[in-house]
């Protein structure tokens, strides 16, 4: 263990732990989830608008007060965005408009241009019709910004502390074995093992998972029986920030959508979908001297999950992309939604929407 730099011997560790079991004042805290989830699935649409089905699970808690008793599971709605004054000219011509983006350095002020969303995609184009054309191909899309000391962290602590945080994104969402249902044990071993109420939803969501314990909260997988990955290549969009939170510690809040371009499993078939998934994923690098952890993990905050045409009421544990021949008909119930619009908050998009029902997906 580290406090601010200085070892901490096995003693002193001991120490802190039997104190923080008795409630001994200025003890190590163990650490809890706090979230507001409602998960949300968007269908996908290229004709006609598709629904997507929301779901509050039975320990969801609201209100004020509370900073972690149990894992409570919150998604929002999915926003891609690009930078105010980029609106012009997305797509040029059949090429799909691939000239980059300029990094998301914050949230856009209007959501993308949507004059190339009827181009299809395909097997050598899966991004064609989409904002993603334009944006950074995995871990290029996600800014991070410059570290400066702050709470318990040195300036290199917190750089440190970035770049395990995108690493976590990274193994998490864009890892190829994850994507393809292995096990995300990179990912899960830069979460602090310290925190039982994660630790034991992480157990249950591989093992069997449900609405309340699902794996496709915190990770992107996909079932290989049904679906097969196009290319190698994962569209980001997204930025990280960071702050001083609870007990000195450095929080970082990620923000990042993802797309997935997938085609059917059999050989054969080449039409092509997309899943896009936005995740909010707040975790915090705490002061080892104040919070149970362990060196080079993170407490898990809160996380909140969107994904259009990942499978409405889907408790499988893995996206089940649906794809424009056998898509549902008729529309959704619930208001319209562009899932590439990433100029509203998460949370802004959560209270705007009613559990219970489809909505609608203006575009894939």
């Amino acid at each position: 263990m580290s406090r601010g730099g200085a070892s901490i011997s096995d003693e002193e560790w001991e120490r802190f732990q039997k104190e923080a079991e008795a409630g001994a004042q200025g003890a190590p805290a163990e650490p809890s989830a706090r979230a507001r989830m409602v998960t949300r699935r968007l269908q996908e649409n290229t004709d006609r608008p598709q629904g997507w089905r929301t779901h509050e699970p039975a320990r969801q808690r609201r209100g004020k007060g509370w900073y972690g008793v149990g894992l409570l599971v919150a998604a929002g709605m999915l926003f891609v965005a690009l930078d105010p004054g980029r609106v012009t000219d997305w797509f040029g011509g059949g090429s799909g408009g691939d000239t980059p983006l300029a990094a998301e350095s914050e949230r856009p002020g209007r959501p993308p241009a949507t004059e190339a969303a009827a181009q299809q995609p395909t097997l050598q184009q899966p991004f064609r019709g989409s904002p993603a054309a334009q944006w950074g191909d995995g871990t290029a899309g996600i800014t991070v910004p410059e570290a400066r000391a702050t709470g318990w962290m040195s300036k290199a602590q917190v750089s440190q502390a970035l770049d395990k945080s995108r690493d976590f994104l990274a193994a998490s969402n864009l890892d190829s074995g994850v994507l393809l249902g292995r096990p995300p044990e990179k990912a899960i071993a830069l979460i602090n093992p310290d925190q039982k109420d994660v630790q034991d939803y992480l157990a249950n969501a591989f093992r069997a998972p449900s609405r309340d314990d699902d794996p496709l909260l915190l990770f992107s997988r996909f079932a290989t029986e049904k679906v097969r990955l196009v290319g190698d290549v994962v569209k980001t969009r997204g930025r990280i920030t960071y702050r001083e939170g609870k007990r000195g510690a450095v929080e970082v809040t990620t923000d990042v959508t993802y797309v997935y371009p997938v085609a059917h499993a059999a050989e054969g078939r080449d039409e092509v979908s997309r899943t896009i998934v936005r995740r909010e994923v707040v975790m915090s690098w705490d002061d080892p001297a104040k919070v149970i952890t362990e060196p080079g993990t993170f407490s898990l905050v809160s996380y909140k999950s969107d994904t259009a045409n990942g499978g409405c009421d889907n408790d499988t544990g893995f996206y089940v992309p649906e794809f424009p021949s056998a898509r549902a008909t008729g529309p959704g119930t619930g208001a319209e939604v562009d899932p590439y619009d990433r100029s509203t908050s998460m949370d802004a998009r959560m209270q705007g929407a009613d559990d219970g029902e489809c909505g609608t997906a203006t575009r894939s």
